[in-house]
């Protein structure tokens, strides 16, 4: 089975209870790429990338689809197999992981409705059909987020993410400290996010005023070297997120003693492929981590799903999906979404979700 055509498409995605606010951005609309691939069996595949922005990471939705179109005449004729696939998008152009991963996902979920089987078989197998997620609090006022916090624990999350950052650092220790004091009675594990935003400085005094609240720090700082700094001056487990670019980034991170766990992408990595590579890492080194994604609607919420419930149990952080933020779904019938704070493994073959295509529109590029 080898590619016969390639559609791009772009697709506007509203945050309905917006803005969604982060350290570096305020986000209020999103712009999501698309693939379709069509096989020369007749049988098509859905992919999706959707950056926050231009400035959360070195990625942005223009860039996507130009990344996409630059590969896709060269990918016509390539077989529908991970490796090749990516050792021809490795040839065709250089890193652009996010607009390649979907790619990747678009070609796992084709393969699987060729042979018939999921896109978490296709990755080794499902341990669970049910996944914890987790939601994130954008940054507010302190006394609204631990508002949120409770509903929020009221819903089952096992797990809260508070974002913190790109204000003065006494309202975020309020904020943390707020949230413990409706959380803690129910168990909830917390992860404080700073984006990369914070300074050692403010990193180190997170954690130094905070002793009793047994959170941990993901990508507080925005630099490697920053975080090498302050790891052994920190009383919490330090987490890598957004310096975790590449599977080269997180065996780096976890090979030396880095972090305690990661909060990890799938297209930041390139797609399932390479999250294969990252999750069995991971298993041999002991270290917790998520399978989410930055944004996105069904396809990528599915994505995360289908590696999710590959996982070992006691090692998977969650798995966070944006449909708390996103009005309707791809696949009216098989959307994506949390319920009581845990996520159903999509039924069917490959992805599982079947989108409505005139959702989309026109594609932006055809090949």
């Amino acid at each position: 089975m080898r590619i016969a055509e390639v559609h791009v498409y772009s697709h506007d995605l509203p945050v309905h209870d917006g803005p969604y606010r982060m350290a570096h951005a305020d986000v209020r609309a999103l712009k999501t790429t698309l693939v379709k691939l069509v096989a020369d069996n007749g049988l098509t595949g859905w992919g999706e990338t959707c950056p926050v922005g231009p400035t959360y990471a070195e990625s942005h939705a223009a860039g996507a689809v130009a990344a996409v179109s630059e590969i896709a005449p060269g990918l016509l004729g390539t077989e529908v197999l991970p490796v090749p696939l990516h050792r021809r998008m490795g040839g065709l152009l250089h890193g652009h992981h996010y607009a390649k991963a979907a790619i990747d996902i678009a070609a796992h979920d084709l393969l699987g409705k060729h042979l018939g089987v999921s896109v978490s078989d296709l990755l080794g197998g499902a341990i669970t059909d049910r996944v914890p997620s987790y939601y994130a609090l954008s940054i507010g006022d302190p006394g609204e987020t631990a508002r949120l916090a409770a509903e929020k624990r009221d819903q089952g999350y096992p797990r809260l993410q508070v974002k913190i950052g790109g204000r003065p650092v006494e309202q975020d220790i309020e904020t943390i400290r707020k949230v413990w004091e409706v959380t803690r009675s129910a168990g909830t594990a917390l992860a404080v996010d700073g984006n990369r935003s914070l300074t050692t400085r403010d990193a180190l005094r997170i954690s130094r005023e905070c002793p009793d609240v047994p959170f941990f720090l993901e990508q507080p700082c925005n630099t490697v070297d920053d975080l090498r700094k302050i790891r052994p001056q920190i009383d919490h487990a330090l987490y890598l997120d957004e310096s975790g670019t590449s599977l080269d980034a997180a065996i780096s991170a976890a090979g030396t003693g880095l972090v305690d766990g990661f909060g990890m992408k799938v297209t930041r990595l390139g797609g399932l492929h390479p999250m294969r590579g990252f999750r069995d890492l991971c298993a041999a080194r002991g270290l917790p981590h998520t399978c989410d994604d930055s944004w996105g609607g069904d396809i990528i919420a599915a994505a995360c799903t289908h590696i999710g419930v590959t996982v070992a149990p006691e090692l998977l952080e969650g798995v966070w999906v944006a449909a708390d933020h996103i009005d309707g779904h791809y696949d009216p019938d098989n959307g994506i979404t949390a319920e009581n704070g845990h996520i159903k493994r999509p039924d069917g073959p490959g992805l599982g979700i079947t989108p409505d295509e005139t959702l989309f529109g026109a594609p932006t590029a055809s090949f």
